[in-house]
């Protein structure tokens, strides 16, 4: 290893599976396939050439939707899998937590287990007498450890499973989704022990769903994308990119809705809203997007918007006024841009429709933009109080009308 302080390489990483497309029992029938090139397989490639490394106490987030591979990457570094390509490297003793309770056996007892799983780990005997009392505590079940695991509830099963797995005397810790075991005074013995391993500069590998734990306990994180390293780095890029691509497939999965209108007589059409800002700013940048449509009636026409906090549903700023009427037939352009700077760490989604002015909507931008506003270089408590009845944030914006 090049750099004494990585304590993981993983380097030009690739692995694919074999999904066979069809079953035979037959070697003459295998033998013909073959000689017409038919392999009666699929390869499903899982990770394209994934290059990364872990120094040394880093809380290290992998984040990524489910099938993106990354759970598949766990087992290549935990020596499960092998890669097709590339080489993982681990400076010192690795420690995985992948899945809740493999290498148990529901016929032997607590205690049993305990010295069965850490055999399984890597450790010797002697290792785990000096860690059994630590795993016995954590898990808070010293008068059960003399009875058969198939005797305890599932939540007791985890308990142990988990404290196995973080008690563990390893160099490099690896846990894949495993914030949400046991009850609410266990998760809170786990948070706990996340800060405290991340305060001792203990070098831990998480993979989870949950960004706000990535922002919580990592330093640094990698968002795996269809097999692929999408961004890598800053944790709040990382985590707010993987909220962003989620809410652009929300908005995909959307695209097909009908757009809404209220009478059979079409009066606007070619309407489309484009967003000129980042999809990821800051407060203090201004949110800037263009508006475009058509006018096919001669009639008085207003744009009508809201930015909505997705995560609580409540609107964070709404334009629904009549000072910007625009008349006559053909194209109208607006451009509009505001600042939000009070708010923090919130996913938005901008909905736009075009009014008449009786205050009827006659077009519907179906097609609805997300965005993350999101600043790291401030305390909660300098972020200004919203209005907790309404959620609504007033802020002057500017218009900016072409015919």
């Amino acid at each position: 290893m090049n750099n004494n302080n990585t304590a993981v390489k993983i380097n030009h990483v690739s692995k694919y599976f074999r999904l066979p497309t069809e079953a035979t029992n037959s070697l003459r029938t295998l033998l013909v396939n073959r000689l017409r090139g038919i392999k009666g397989y699929k390869e499903q490639h899982v990770l394209k050439d994934i290059s990364f490394e872990v120094e040394k106490g880093d809380f290290f987030g992998i984040v990524g939707r489910n099938g993106s591979g990354k759970s598949t990457l766990l087992k290549i570094i935990s020596q499960i899998y092998t890669p097709e390509k590339g080489t993982v490297t681990v400076n010192g003793k690795l420690v995985s937590f992948i899945e809740l309770g493999v290498g148990f056996n529901p016929e032997l007892t607590g205690h049993e287990n305990v010295y069965l799983n850490g055999a399984m780990l890597g450790f010797s005997r002697e290792e785990i007498d000096e860690m059994y009392d630590e795993i016995v505590d954590f898990a808070e079940l010293h008068e059960f450890m003399n009875q058969k695991l198939k005797n305890y509830s599932s939540g007791m099963q985890v308990r142990l499973a988990f404290s196995v797995a973080i008690k563990a005397r390893g160099d490099v810790l690896v846990l894949d989704e495993v914030l949400a075991v046991g009850d609410e005074a266990f998760q809170r013995k786990c948070n706990d022990y996340f800060l405290e391993r991340k305060a001792s500069g203990k070098t831990t590998i998480l993979v989870t769903h949950d960004m706000n734990a990535v922002k919580k306990y990592c330093n640094k994180a990698v968002l795996i994308d269809k097999g692929l390293v999408k961004i890598a780095g800053d944790v709040d890029k990382v985590a707010n990119q993987y909220s962003l691509d989620n809410l652009q497939r929300l908005e995909e999965a959307n695209s097909d809705n009908e757009p809404i209108e209220k009478e059979d007589t079409v009066y606007i059409d070619q309407l489309e809203v484009k967003l000129l800002s980042d999809s990821q700013i800051t407060p203090k940048e201004k949110i800037k997007f263009e508006i475009t449509y058509n006018v096919l009636k001669d009639i008085k026409t207003y744009i009508a918007f809201s930015l909505t906090d997705v995560d609580h549903n409540i609107w964070i700023y709404n334009d629904n006024s009549l000072d910007y009427l625009t008349e006559g037939l053909g194209q109208k352009k607006v451009i509009y841009e505001c600042k939000l700077d009070s708010i923090n760490n919130l996913k938005l989604k901008l909905q736009v429709s075009i009014r008449n002015d009786k205050n009827e909507m006659i077009a519907y931008d179906s097609d609805e933009k997300y965005l993350i506003v999101s600043r790291n270089d401030i305390s909660e408590e300098d972020v200004s109080a919203t209005d907790s009845a309404s959620g609504l944030i007033q802020r002057n914006g500017v218009w900016n009308f072409e015919n």
